[in-house]
């Protein structure tokens, strides 16, 4: 007698035909064919490695397979260039003087409605007949050209890229011209601001250059050639591989190297200075001139200041300096 279902239990009944295992017995037996190599394996290290000297390789890259791409240890691919490198100088002033100086402009924006006094007419009239592409915009366009804190006045300016001169250069033609050099050298000067300031500065109390190092160093950008009023178009700037060997050469030629720091055993104004070439050197705010660059220095003098206020900035100091350099050598003209 067959025994009675226990409960919840069903019986299957076949209602057809069923499918067959299709082999997959045989199939396993098989196995899955030969391990794909590391580097065709898009998971591994290695297929991601072959992956990116792919995508580097057709973006116009030498890239190999397996190279170790940007960032894993391995040679780092060169940076694309924008297809934008120029500079954007902003101000009437500025734009006049870079005008004026004949920089290879690209291109002149001059604001809809602008008020016309007589920097924008002979900016307008240098453009055209220079022959640059004179373009009318709105104000908020020229206010994303200027930037967040820029100020352009209406008018903005499209220049190549600067070009840096050799400092040893700018010493043998103020030597040869017959002139007593005057440079001022910069040491961890970060703000671009500060160094169009002493441009500007040095622009106004005869000195021939600025030096800066090629690291660690503010560059010649629009926040510069705003701040500096346009002095970049007439002041050179010059860039130091090295700002302590500059220096030591310098030396040599007979430049006397002043060091401008807060801790200086001399005063500036007890230097006597107006008759022999001389290279002041201005450190950041913060850090001042770092060692080896105070060990070049034939002397370091402080600037006297109120004891209310602990230090002045980098503009401000080089300008004090360069006053003092200058009316010494007007006193003995």
């Amino acid at each position: 007698m067959a025994k009675p279902p226990r409960p919840g239990a069903s019986r299957g009944k076949k209602k057809g035909p069923l499918k067959g295992t299709g082999g997959h017995s045989r199939k396993a037996l098989e196995g899955k064919g030969p391990t794909p190599k590391a580097e065709d394996r898009g998971w591994h290290v290695a297929g991601k490695r072959k992956a990116a000297a792919e995508r580097y390789a057709a973006a116009g890259g030498k890239g190999r397979p397996g190279a170790k791409p940007a960032g894993a240890g391995g040679n780092r691919p060169p940076k694309a260039k924008s297809g934008d490198d120029t500079e954007t100088v902003t101000g009437r002033n500025s734009v006049l003087e870079a005008l004026r100086a004949k920089i290879p402009a690209t291109s002149f924006y001059i604001a809809q409605r602008v008020e016309m006094d007589d920097r924008v007419k002979e900016m307008l009239s240098i453009a055209t007949h220079r022959g640059i592409p004179v373009l009318e915009v709105t104000r908020p366009e020229l206010d994303r050209m200027a930037g967040f804190d820029g100020v352009h006045q209406g008018v903005a300016l499209k220049v190549p890229p600067y070009e840096y001169a050799h400092p040893q250069d700018l010493l043998e033609a103020v030597v040869e011209r017959g002139g007593v050099p005057l440079f001022v050298a910069l040491d961890g000067v970060t703000d671009p601001r500060n160094l169009g300031a002493i441009i500007r500065s040095t622009a106004a109390f005869g000195g021939d250059a600025v030096i800066i190092p090629q690291r660690r160093s503010a560059g010649v950008n629009s926040a510069a050639w705003k701040t500096s009023a346009g002095a970049a178009a007439r002041v050179p700037v010059a860039i130091a591989p090295n700002l302590t060997s500059t220096l030591k050469e310098f030396k040599k030629q007979g430049v006397f190297v002043l060091g401008l720091d807060g801790g200086g055993d001399v005063s500036l104004p007890a230097l006597e200075l107006a008759d022999r070439p001389v290279v002041i050197v201005v450190g950041s705010e913060g850090k001042g001139l770092s060692r080896l660059v105070t060990e070049t220095c034939d002397q370091v003098v402080s600037i006297p200041i109120s004891a209310a206020t602990e230090s002045l900035n980098a503009g401000i100091a080089a300008s004090v300096a360069l006053y003092q350099v200058a009316t010494l050598r007007a006193a003995q003209e």
